[in-house]
């Protein structure tokens, strides 16, 4: 299942927790052995994977046990750039340098 923008929350919590089971399994960890080596209570962890909320500090932990940090990287980016402000980035620079009067160009301009 696709986790998307409608998706209620509720069954996002539960997609990741199934995921999260799966990536386990795939792995070779049993629910003790991976909560040990994240630091967490086995029940914890049994909560998680059923779909109850959770906290953002055992998802870390849980990741980090996993060796799957660039997921956690990806949550939030450092860097985010969309069209938009890269073209309103674009247009600071050229006031700045006295270039207003030029549009700017798509890629595809020439």
């Amino acid at each position: 299942m696709k986790i998307e923008a409608m998706t209620p929350k509720s069954t996002a919590i539960e997609e990741l927790g199934r995921r999260l089971a799966h990536v386990r399994k795939q792995r070779g960890y049993t629910q003790a052995q991976l909560s040990n080596e994240a630091g967490l209570g086995v029940a914890t962890l049994r909560r998680i994977e059923e779909g109850k909320d959770a906290q953002i500090g055992s998802w870390i932990k849980l990741l980090k046990a996993l060796n799957m940090t660039s997921a956690i990287d990806s949550l939030v980016p450092e860097t985010f750039n969309s069209p938009m402000s890269e073209v309103k980035s674009t247009r600071r620079r050229a006031r700045k340098t006295g270039q207003s009067n030029q549009a700017a160009l798509w890629g595809d301009e020439q």
